[in-house]
């Protein structure tokens, strides 16, 4: 029997295993993400992709599947002359498949409806730089329509993901407040910094009296600061941790190519969770060899 889909009950038994990366999983099954939808696209032209790569993390024994929807939103949807009604349709369809990846194990497998910065819609790379020169209810009205979109496909948790900045994250649970659904909160980090250069603690702290805040924590980062990210966030909000860097290479844009070594070490997650990580998994370039290597540490319960 599968246990319930109360997430929050789940961090209280011990650490879920993330899933890894979704581009580089449909890079490798061929899929062309040269679009400004990024990995959205698919959910118009190749929504089987989508599942399979779902499908590949799950069977790597990823007991959480972040939703294709990170740079779907309806104005970039709307670049493309697709209309509101239909958007809201795709955004719905990312949470349907993922559910649907999980349909053959007998482990219950939760969703969580990935929704990324303001800078992912400009698909421009902002997202590691936050400060786009609006205010914080500018953000949170650009927000709130996708983030009511999702929520109301019943998802177990939003993930408020590769957050640049306070601003932003103050946006995002503003627009997040009262849509039924739990969220965790992932900053993308430089150092002991948000990218933005603001102090990691003090934005640890803007999440630690918020009830819906189930985790709070960073992605898409290097490894290296994400040990001590795990530390700053579990001491600032005594809250559990999420974590899921990158693999540690790094995208050269003249090259168009990725340089550098594999740095992710599934081994940390040993640290982390000592540390308080409860939610531990991969960003960028984090396949499902390493989510399986790291499924065999920290194992689906």
């Amino acid at each position: 029997m599968k246990p319930s889909g109360n997430i929050a009950a789940a961090l209280a038994r011990g650490p879920l295993v993330l899933d890894g990366g979704l581009s580089n999983q449909l890079a490798a099954q061929g899929c062309d993400l040269s679009d400004e939808l990024w990995t959205a696209t698919l959910l118009t032209d190749g929504p089987e992709q989508i599942r399979a790569a779902h499908e590949a993390y799950v069977r790597a024994g990823a007991q959480v599947l972040t939703t294709s929807s990170y740079q779907a939103t309806f104005e970039g949807f709307a670049r493309r002359g697709v209309g509101p009604v239909r958007a809201a349709g795709y955004l719905a369809r990312s949470v349907e498949l993922a559910r649907e990846a999980a349909e053959d194990t007998d482990r219950y497998v939760w969703v969580a409806a990935s929704v990324g910065p303001y800078g992912a819609m400009l698909a421009d790379g902002s997202e590691y730089r936050g400060r786009y020169g609006l205010t914080v209810r500018e953000l949170v009205d650009f927000h709130r329509p996708r983030i009511r979109a999702l929520a109301a496909t019943g998802p177990d948790v939003l993930a408020l993901e590769t957050v640049p900045d306070v601003d932003e994250a103050r946006a995002l649970l503003r627009a997040a407040d009262d849509c039924g659904v739990p969220v965790w909160l992932s900053y993308t980090v430089a150092g002991e910094r948000t990218r933005a250069g603001q102090d990691l603690a003090a934005a640890f702290a803007l999440a630690a009296d918020n009830d819906q805040v189930i985790a709070v924590g960073v992605n898409c980062c290097e490894p290296v600061d994400a040990d001590r990210a795990v530390e700053l966030a579990a001491g600032e909000t005594g809250k559990p941790v999420v974590v899921y860097p990158n693999s540690g290479e790094h995208w050269d844009s003249g090259a168009r190519d990725w340089r550098g070594e594999v740095t992710f070490d599934p081994a940390r997650a040993a640290a982390w969770c000592a540390a308080g990580a409860r939610l531990v998994g991969g960003c960028c370039r984090v396949g499902p060899d390493l989510i399986s290597r790291l499924s065999e540490l920290a194992g689906p319960r």
